[in-house]
């Protein structure tokens, strides 16, 4: 065939194929897209499944005590389920807000039937209405500027006419938690099992004794058995605990002629914090001494301590995946044994933390008390000022 033919016959057969496919495009730029392939209405919902199981994850990863379900349409996102506390929930939503693609996030009551029918196959179901050993969240969040914070921190305090114009305060402490009960008593809310353990050691610093530059003054140990209930923006605390209080060795070693007494107590409380909004927190209880050891006898045995928190400023940092916040901080006690006098400790600082709201905080924070002492001093008045930071919830 000559070249002449061979085009002859390509023309024809171009202009016969032409004419059967005309409802195609007559020119092609390329590999057909999935727009092209699929129907509209497949390509959302393809999205909005990935998307569901995305958020899913990300929401079981950072709250997986709550069992919170998901759903999405269009890209609004829906969420069942939802803790009854109202600083958690506020913190799963915002978490929920901050992912790409979500058009919004909305709370619901009930779960569309045929959405639980393919969550059932998806989700495992819980065994047991509660949960062992939660980690990310606590029910009762610690008071932050009390002085018997169960938190790991430092300070540098300085002007205590007690413990030494120029000391270091470090505590050591936490919760352990045990078992959250889910759903529970007439308000549905949540109930949770804790041990609590907490050191606080005191250095007085500046010394010059046989090379040495501080001396350990006292250590205070503490540890308790509180049980947490938590709705909507409440939640309750009542502890049993156990406090002993001991002079350092070196304190003892540079003071020989002080005589060692034992101010250890067993004593319970009960407090109750109220979430205001997203800002403000308030907070107070009562505790009775209902034992001392009798070298250091607590007697009359009554106390009062209340304060509350204040946050402002709070900032997304979304490269860095972290929540910030400026805060303010009171914690005020009165104790029957001093004479219902005020013993007050004031805080302002900065906090970061993974979550909105929830889970452990690192702190940085100037801190000023007016009151009393600690530990074996607990009797003896005195004030100072102090500079550190903290790591706990």
């Amino acid at each position: 065939m000559s070249i002449k033919s061979l085009v002859i016959v390509t023309s024809i057969s171009f202009w016969i194929c032409s004419f059967c496919y005309a409802d195609e495009p007559f020119f092609s730029a390329g590999p057909p897209t999935r727009s092209d392939s699929i129907p509209r209405e497949h390509i959302e919902n393809e999205e909005d499944a990935y998307l569901e199981g995305y958020i899913q994850a990300l929401v079981n990863a950072s709250y997986y005590e709550f069992d919170v379900l998901v759903y999405v349409e269009n890209g609004d996102v829906y969420l069942y389920n939802l803790p009854k506390n109202a600083l958690i929930k506020n913190s799963i939503i915002s978490f929920v807000s901050d992912i790409p693609d979500v058009k919004s996030v909305t709370p619901v009551d009930k779960f569309p039937d045929e959405k639980l029918a393919k969550l059932e196959k998806r989700e495992v179901q819980p065994q047991i209405k509660g949960v062992w050993f939660p980690q990310q969240t606590v029910l009762y969040p610690p008071m932050i500027a009390n002085p018997r914070a169960t938190i790991y921190s430092t300070a540098y305090h300085i002007g205590d006419n007690v413990i030494g114009k120029k000391s270091i305060a470090i505590s050591l402490g936490d919760n352990f938690p045990i078992f959250r009960w889910r759903n529970v008593l007439p308000w549905q809310g949540d109930m949770q099992i804790d041990i609590q353990a907490g050191i606080w050691s005191v250095f007085k610093m500046g010394v010059d004794f046989n090379g040495e530059i501080s001396e350990l003054v006292n250590t205070d140990y503490l540890v308790g058995f509180p049980l947490s209930y938590a709705f909507d923006k409440w939640a309750f605390r009542l502890r049993a605990y156990h406090v002993s209080s001991h002079l350092g060795d070196e304190y003892l070693v540079h003071n020989p002629g002080v005589e060692r007494v034992n101010p250890s107590m067993e004593a319970v409380d009960l407090f109750t914090s109220y979430q205001v909004n997203s800002a403000l927190r308030v907070y107070g209880g009562f505790g009775w001494v209902f034992h001392s050891d009798k070298t250091y006898p607590i007697k009359p045995p009554l106390y009062f301590e209340w304060g509350g928190e204040v946050r402002l400023l709070g900032r997304k940092f979304f490269y860095h995946r972290l929540y910030g916040t400026a805060f303010l901080s009171v914690y005020l006690r009165n104790w029957q044994v001093n004479h219902w006098n005020l013993d007050g400790t004031y805080m302002a600082g900065y906090e970061i933390s993974k979550l909105q709201g929830v889970g452990r905080k690192m702190r940085i924070f100037v801190n000023y008390h007016r009151g009393y002492s600690e530990g074996q001093f607990f009797k003896d008045r005195t004030s100072w000022t102090g500079f550190g930071f903290s790591w706990g919830f």
